[in-house]
């Protein structure tokens, strides 16, 4: 075995580990103590030697800088976990549960078609490969002795614990998890649930038909939607075309970041070539007068007409829960979202979980207080599976709050750590130099920073979220203050 020592050069945090995604590692063990991951990290001996520190072990190892998990099973109780849908939570979940010793038979049903798939990439990248996009391959799942049905779920009957699917069949379980994320919303305005060339993204499906339809580029596209999917979007198709994001707030994103951060965002996007158009209501789609199945403009409610060859829509999902509508057992929520408890147990029913886009759970991060919020992070979702994996192994153990976090990719790359849907902000406190691209922005509720973002300065990120978790975020005024985060130390 080849041995090698590599000189550390960098400052190492106690806690979290910086990754692309802001991932959190123990660094004792190496395990994953907050996603978006999926593998560990390896652990190496290390030793001090005049004033700089090495590491000893195996060179493949230390290339390959992660370690894969624990998942090879074969089922041996007659416990049976069967989760609905085939997203980051349902990763989070399975991977969880094999990792930490579950020997029960378990099964993935999902109407997707294939495997689940960093699906954040659809929208930042437009990629279709699959290769590309899929965690794990089949073979990984079926070392796991995880079953994985490609089907749509039509029906949960939860006195007799069984999933019934479009096609007929059958699945018992002991515990379910559902995880079917959401639909994207559509606009129901004259021209826009007929007219050809409209899309929506949520799959590699969707994906693929917009792909086609940019085809070799020059094409107008109007982007309809001005958050994170819509921004995403227009960024990912402005080489080579001409964009234009329609959007009904004053700044993109203003509802998430507020006026002024929207506005750093605009001014970014806008030096890739794409045109907006704030303040704006849409009033209907028209047909292209070359061929009228498909769209050739869309018409806004001032009289401003956008030729477009394509249209995709970025207007939000909603709860994927269209199987349960009819089910009187199950009560939803008024979005169509499932209420669950700390532990992603949905209220009122028995061995039932809920988790991502249909979850509606108590938040307990800076400024929450327990209040329930729905948050369409994936790797909200991916915790949350985690967290149902640790509580159907043991229900005895607390679930630890994790603090939500996402990166989008918006011409430059955007980090954010926290959540003002439970509170709301008042106030939004800038450091840094916006016009050099690097900049940190907190949103604060009262004296309390409930959540922050950040471009070109992603340690400040990562410190805040773990800050975050551990109740020790530095209030408004010492920032206001001038109080760099960094400079807490590291939190522990």
């Amino acid at each position: 075995m080849e041995v090698c020592s590599l000189r550390l050069s960098f400052l190492l945090f106690l806690t979290p580990v910086d990754t692309a995604t802001t991932a959190c590692f123990n660094t004792k063990t190496g395990d994953i103590e907050d996603g978006p991951a999926l593998d560990p990290l390896p652990v190496f001996k290390a030793v001090e030697r005049d004033g700089a520190v090495y590491i000893t072990g195996d060179a493949e190892t230390i290339k390959a800088g992660r370690r894969k998990p624990n998942f090879k099973c074969t089922s041996t109780s007659g416990d049976k976990v069967v989760v609905v849908g085939g997203g980051s939570g349902a990763l989070g979940v399975v991977e969880g549960l094999r990792n930490s010793g579950y020997s029960g038979a378990i099964t993935i049903i999902s109407n997707e078609g294939y495997l689940p798939i960093d699906r954040p990439k659809l929208s930042k990248a437009l990629l279709t490969d699959l290769a590309k996009l899929q965690w794990r391959d089949e073979d990984w799942y079926k070392s796991g002795s995880v079953e994985i049905v490609k089907e749509e779920v039509v029906a949960v009957d939860f006195a007799s614990k069984t999933v019934s699917t479009k096609s007929g069949g059958k699945f018992a379980y002991s515990k379910l998890v559902l995880s079917t994320g959401g639909t994207p919303r559509v606009l129901p305005l004259q021209g826009f649930k007929v007219l050809g060339n409209i899309f929506t993204l949520r799959n590699v499906h969707d994906a693929k038909k917009i792909v086609d339809s940019i085809g070799e580029k020059g094409k107008k596209i109007v982007v309809i939607g001005s958050s994170f999917i819509g921004m995403e979007i227009a960024v990912a198709t402005s080489a080579g075309n001409d964009v234009t994001v329609v959007g009904m707030e004053k700044a993109p994103l203003e509802r998430v970041l507020g006026e002024k951060v929207g506005n750093l965002i605009r001014k970014g996007v806008e030096s890739k070539g794409v045109k907006f158009y704030m303040s704006a209501g849409v009033d209907k789609a028209e047909p292209s007068t070359t061929d009228s199945s498909k769209v050739g403009s869309v018409l806004l409610k001032d009289g401003t007409k956008l030729d477009a060859d394509l249209v995709i829509l970025g207007v939000g999902v909603a709860p994927a829960t269209e199987y349960l509508r009819d089910n009187s057992v199950v009560r939803l929520e008024s979005d169509g979202s499932l209420k669950t408890d700390e532990s992603f147990s949905v209220v009122g029913l028995k061995d039932v979980y809920a988790i991502g886009d249909i979850a509606t759970y108590p938040y307990h991060g800076p400024g929450g207080s327990g209040k329930y919020v729905r948050i369409e992070h994936w790797n909200v979702a991916q915790n949350a599976g985690r967290v149902v994996a640790g509580h159907i192994i043991n229900s005895s153990v607390e679930p630890q709050f994790f603090t939500p976090v996402f990166w989008s990719a918006l011409g430059a790359q955007l980090r954010y750590a926290g959540n003002t849907m439970a509170s709301g902000f008042d106030d939004v406190v800038l450091q840094g130099s916006p016009d050099e691209g690097k900049w940190v922005a907190y949103y604060a509720s009262g004296d309390t920073v409930v959540a922050m973002a950040s471009m070109g300065m992603d340690p400040v990120m990562a410190q805040c979220a773990q800050l975050m978790q551990l109740n020790k975020m530095p209030g408004k005024k010492a920032i206001q203050d001038g109080l760099d985060v960094l400079s807490v130390g590291p939190p522990q």
